[in-house]
């Protein structure tokens, strides 16, 4: 038995995004431009993006992680996101929030990630 909360049975363990929204896919742009400096693919194709949630009145919040707790630029790299988001058209503000649950994983990465790291 653990001690560790458990999710609600039907509960994600990353809520969904906004994909609906007119802005996502130019967030998403946004989010490919970001480079963890040490591994040669974007954040968005590792899967360190887990949730882009934009309301009605155009505010992003995005939950994201990193491949290790220890990453050098922890501190950074959710300021290099709001960077790159918020000069977009339309976007109110945006919020990054840096989380550690689910715990991220070499199989949350795409396709296109695995093949140029050599993982396909």
């Amino acid at each position: 038995m653990t001690d560790q909360p458990q999710p609600m049975e039907g509960t994600p363990l990353i809520a969904p995004s906004s994909t609906d929204h007119p802005l996502y896919e130019n967030v998403v742009e946004a989010c490919r431009t970001v480079y963890d400096p040490e591994i040669p693919v974007n954040i968005y194709e590792l899967g360190l993006i887990y949730t882009i949630d934009i309301t009605s009145d155009n505010a992003v919040d995005i939950k994201m992680s990193l491949t290790a707790p220890g990453c050098p630029v922890a501190g950074e790299m959710p300021g290099w996101v709001a960077d790159a988001v918020e000069p977009l058209a339309g976007v109110k503000q945006v919020n990054v929030e840096l989380v550690w649950e689910p715990p991220w994983g070499m199989d949350m990465m795409s396709d296109e990630a695995r093949l140029e790291l050599g993982f396909m």
